[in-house]
């Protein structure tokens, strides 16, 4: 997993055009070539340009990582440090058209190397409680529930539009 690792890069905000239609084909796509865990609870965009700058601003800590090879962007990750040596994973997109070739294992792997290296014992991440296959994808890679719910924040449509009333985001968490 080394060998994808030194892909990994930061992104410039010459990448933020890139990742914003990435990660809405991703999470939010429909259609023919939409990927298998698209959030069909929630409607519009999963991230827009002022958003992204705004959630980068809140952890200047944080990385923005994204992963090229021969030029293509095959997909990108969040990852903040926290306390305690934990480090929170957002955002892990691949490209839908490239999901059946277990690149979404090997860039959360590579993710998982790139916090430890870094002083990294556990990563922490938040889902959407209606998505159970994408819960059980973690889970099969050694992700827990920690039992801990966090609340939808429902009323702020930047994230997108909820189209059910019973969502809310459950936490996951492994020891590196």
């Amino acid at each position: 997993m080394g060998e994808l690792l030194a892909d990994l890069c930061a992104a410039t905000e010459a990448d933020f055009p890139e990742i914003i239609a990435l990660t809405n084909q991703a999470f939010r796509g429909r259609g023919e070539g939409a990927s298998w865990n698209v959030e069909d609870v929630l409607d519009g965009d999963r991230v827009n340009d002022s958003l992204l700058r705004e959630d980068l601003a809140k952890a200047p800590d944080g990385h923005l990582l994204i992963w090229r090879q021969d030029g293509e962007h095959l997909g990108h990750v969040r990852l903040d440090p926290l306390a305690n040596r934990t480090w929170y994973l957002g955002m892990l997109t691949v490209r839908p058209d490239r999901q059946d070739l277990g690149l979404g294992r090997r860039l959360l792997s590579a993710s998982e190397d790139f916090a430890r290296a870094r002083g990294g014992a556990r990563i922490r991440m938040t889902v959407v409680n209606t998505r159970d296959t994408l819960v059980a994808w973690y889970e099969r890679r050694g992700y827990a529930l920690t039992g801990e719910t966090l609340p939808f924040p429902y009323g702020d449509n930047r994230y997108g539009t909820p189209n059910r009333d019973d969502l809310a985001f459950v936490v996951l968490e492994k020891r590196l």
